[in-house]
């Protein structure tokens, strides 16, 4: 078994893996040693672990994991099982790493395109020779929301309008900022898609992230959604590091 701890910016993730069957998963806001503690206890058969932590805050469960079994902690120096092109590796987000690798897996030999549609929306292309080469970084729906309230005097903060698309003519304060956010990234997100298909023959597009719903139930492309795509491609560099180190 393994141990699989994601923490993003606005949530954490816990998950155990036995072979590719997550067989536990917790959602919090934040994951301490504690809760890693209970993990251990309840599953004595997990023998490693890999943290991702994008908070800079774990040392404790870094430290705990350390001393139990077999750990890595993922940095932009872990080996991964791609070519990575990016002219600044050292500033690439974690979750892009850990998508990139999940996307090789999924799609080996093919060109992928990788969709996290959480605080941001990222997008990150591998190519059909399994090279990572970049891709796009843009607001997601809750920080457009957050940045339109913070940023003027009078806009109200709402909230997100679920599944349905809104109308294309707000007839109030609020549904105008409803089409304003979320039918504008419903397009935004589209065109972004079909300007890599453009570039990419035969591509492959994966979405996840908290809001993949969104986008999974209303763009008309073939995607295949995986919620989970930052966990499993962490599974997977655990797997590249434990076969290495035989």
């Amino acid at each position: 078994m393994q141990l699989i701890i994601d923490i993003g910016n606005s949530y954490a993730k816990i998950a155990v893996f036995d072979g590719a069957e997550i067989i536990e998963m917790k959602v919090a806001e934040d994951i301490g040693g504690s809760q890693v503690e209970d993990i251990l206890s309840s599953h004595p058969k997990i023998k490693s672990a890999i943290l991702s932590d994008v908070r800079g805050q774990s040392q404790d469960i870094s430290k705990l994991l350390a001393q139990r079994v077999f750990f890595i902690e993922l940095t932009q120096l872990t080996p991964v099982p791609f070519t990575n092109l990016y002219k600044t590796p050292e500033t690439m987000g974690k979750d892009r790493i850990a998508g990139a690798t999940a996307a090789v897996k999924m799609f080996p030999g093919q060109n992928v395109l990788v969709i996290d549609a959480g605080t941001c929306i990222t997008y990150d292309l591998i190519n059909n020779k399994g090279e990572y080469l970049g891709g796009a970084i843009s607001p997601g729906i809750k920080m457009r929301y957050k940045a339109l309230h913070d940023f003027t005097g009078k806009l109200p903060l709402v909230n997100a309008t679920g599944e349905n698309i809104p109308e294309l003519i707000g007839n109030s304060t609020n549904n105008s900022i409803y089409s304003g956010v979320q039918r504008a990234v419903l397009l935004e997100v589209g065109a972004m898609i079909n300007e890599y298909q453009s570039a990419f023959q035969g591509l492959k597009i994966i979405l996840s992230g908290g809001d993949y719903f969104y986008f999974d139930k209303n763009l008309k492309s073939n995607i295949f959604a995986a919620p989970n795509i930052v966990l499993t491609g962490l599974k997977e560099i655990l797997d590249f590091n434990e076969d290495s180190k035989v």
